[in-house]
């Protein structure tokens, strides 16, 4: 049947046509290879800004593809195989017989790795969509069929095949050849269950996940990265350090702060507000629902129904639990007259919304269905877009610098084929994005046409302690929910025209946030966010009274001191401590009673010294991290003295 495609001519060669992809243009990623451990530990794996690593990622997805036919035969339909963030993974429906399993990826990865010997050429070819549709209900694959079927008309119906082995329905891109993939550079990590399209109502698929990589030192730093991550989890560091949890009685995807998280989470709201007050921003508070005319008026009814919860009545009319916070700023600004003198107007939010999410796809504070989002939104002219831009830039880089992240990659997108606003206007604003970029001299990538419909916009992903990346903070405008709201200002001629409406986050979401911050400080967060920063540790009745004291005074000083219960010897207070992940112990006998003075000893360093109580509450006062305590003003021991001479 290939031979008979490419002999009758229905198959058109297309190399010389563009993939069905947007040009990602990619920050320079060092090809120097490592020759230390500590190297490698602090290399910047690529990553798919690369389009390079996007093309060897779904190549190797077709390669797995070709080898799980080759090892099951008949037995199993393929359905969609996309690339991911460090890898790919490839969807399988087997009815019968016995089900793939982790048992099998051994010998899936030996065939794939003759597949990659052989050096098959993979080219792109076009058909059209009848004969398409035909093709592939004659091979059986129906899921192909219904991807075809649900294609806009006017899409390109493009396969992809392996020399004459195998072909696959796909928009690209791809590598020249399977040669072009490195056997040692590309892994098989796992077996799981998804349904067809993500609908619980269909077939359920087996997916199989793999990561491939230019070279192998780079996949093995990835196995490292990944098993560290493994023991970074925030959920069960939560559970661990009893910061949060998810109650199935309350529903999946619903965060408890516990007492520990709270106060965590207290920290970075108010951190968040002073910056933004000295900023400039005012702060808004809003409803956590409306009514659905509300969202019909936005838009969000239309476009993102299938992420709303359903509609409840109230007196008659429907009203919707909010999933975004938006359309209340809108109103905000809509409240009264607005001039070109009050402006720009930067008003903040810590909303919390509401959006569906199907129960396979919750994971911890990663994904959830209600969370608090880090929203802010300016209204501004035309000529005040560039400063605004910078402003904000500046605060994203100062509030992720607080948090300790500091490695940062960013990508400016621009106007898709389909979008609203006048080329004018998106001129104007693509080019005040792109100058703000140069005026911060940061480095950033361009995603041509990745923009939203509504403007143009600039994404941050963070890079963590063991380098991985993450989205969070972006920055959009939009052209959109002016026109829809009929949001004006009054210029300078008494004439209505149509603010520049920007939207803004920094954290993206506090539940996040606050896990991608967990796992990357391992649970030792530093020493001004911990829960608590000091514990006392008495070992003695009689120290109690001295422990309560000290703590009530650490307590009015700003300082978040507890005492331990004292049901434990001595070493198991400590133990207890370390591994609730309490950055400072204070041991208190009869002497720390009668001198007044704390016997200090900090998480992972051992005994500092003695010191006075207000000088250490001072300290901590004073720094944000332990590696600024001052050690000169602990007194060591005498003992201690003589161990070190």
């Amino acid at each position: 049947m290939r031979r008979a495609m490419l002999l009758a001519g229905v198959l058109r060669s297309a190399r010389a046509l563009a993939p069905l992809v947007r040009r990602r243009a990619p920050l320079t990623v060092a090809r120097h290879m490592p020759t230390t451990q500590e190297e490698i530990e602090a290399a910047k794996l690529p990553t798919n800004a690369d389009e390079e690593m996007v093309k060897l990622r779904h190549s190797a997805s077709h390669v797995m593809a070709l080898a799980v036919k080759n090892v099951f035969k008949d037995e199993v339909q393929v359905t969609i195989g996309p690339w991911i963030e460090n890898g790919y993974y490839y969807d399988f429906h087997k009815p019968t017989g016995e089900a793939i399993t982790d048992k099998d990826l051994k010998r899936i990865k030996k065939e794939m790795d003759k597949i990659i010997k052989k050096d098959y050429p993979i080219i792109r070819e076009v058909l059209p969509r009848e004969e398409a549709r035909q093709f592939l209900l004659e091979q059986g694959e129906t899921f192909k069929v219904e991807v075809v079927d649900n294609l806009p008309d006017e899409a390109e119906i493009s396969f992809y095949r392996i020399g004459d082995e195998w072909w696959d329905l796909c928009a690209g891109p791809h590598l020249e050849s399977t040669g072009k993939i490195s056997p040692k550079a590309v892994a098989l990590e796992s077996v799981a269950g998804a349904y067809w399209r993500g609908d619980e109502n269909r077939e359920m698929l087996t997916r199989i996940y793999g990561t491939a990589w230019p070279e192998a030192w780079q996949l093995k730093e990835h196995k490292r990265r990944m098993e560290e991550a493994k023991k970074r989890d925030h959920r069960l560091l939560g559970k661990k350090l009893d910061l949060f949890s998810i109650q199935e009685q309350a529903g999946g995807g619903l965060c408890f702060w516990h007492p520990r998280g709270a106060r965590v989470r207290g920290l970075m709201e108010q951190t968040w507000k002073d910056l933004h007050e000295k900023g400039g921003y005012e702060l808004l508070y809003t409803p956590h629902i409306a009514n659905v005319e509300l969202w019909k008026t936005s838009g969000h009814f239309d476009f993102y129904a299938d992420g709303m919860f359903d509609q409840m009545d109230v007196e008659k009319e429907q009203y919707q639990l909010k999933p975004m916070n938006c359309p209340f700023h809108c109103l905000v600004f809509k409240d009264q007259l607005r001039s070109y003198r009050d402006l720009p107007y930067r008003w903040a939010e810590l909303g919390t919304v509401y959006r569906y999410e199907r129960s396979g796809t919750l994971q911890g504070l990663m994904r959830v269905r209600g969370f608090t989002q880090d929203d802010a939104h300016i209204f501004c002219t035309p000529d005040q877009l560039e400063d605004e831009i910078v402003d904000v830039l500046e605060l994203t880089q100062e509030i992720l610098t607080k948090f300790g992240f500091v490695d940062y990659e960013l990508m400016l997108s621009t106007r898709p084929e389909k979008a609203v606003g006048s080329d004018e206007i998106w001129e104007k604003a693509t080019a005040a994005l792109e100058g703000a970029l140069i005026r911060k001299e940061w480095k950033y990538g361009v995603d041509e046409g990745g923009g939203a419909f509504y403007g143009p916009k600039i994404d941050l992903k963070i890079k963590d302690a063991i380098g991985r990346q993450w989205q969070c903070s972006t920055v959009q405008c939009d052209f959109n929910l002016p026109d829809r709201f009929d949001l004006n200002y009054r210029n300078s001629e008494g004439k209505d025209e149509r603010p520049i409406m920007v939207h803004r986050a920094i954290f993206g979401s506090l539940e996040r946030f606050f896990a991608i911050l967990l796992e990357s400080v391992g649970g030792d967060l530093p020493l001004w966010l911990a829960p608590t920063q000091l514990r006392l540790l008495p070992v003695t009745d009689e120290a109690r009274g001295f422990c309560a004291d000290v703590a009530a005074k650490a307590k009015r000083r700003g300082l978040r001191c507890e005492v331990d219960p004292g049901k434990d010897r001595l070493n198991k207070q400590i133990r207890n401590a370390e591994q609730q992940r309490v950055p400072l112990m204070c041991v208190v006998g009869e002497k720390e009673t009668s001198t007044g003075r704390l016997s200090v000893r900090a998480r992972g360093r051992g005994d500092l010294g003695t010191i006075d109580v207000d000088t250490l509450f001072g300290m901590l006062q004073d720094v944000d991290e332990m590696d600024q305590l001052d050690e000169a003003a602990f007194e060591k021991a005498p003992e201690e003295e003589k161990v070190e001479a």
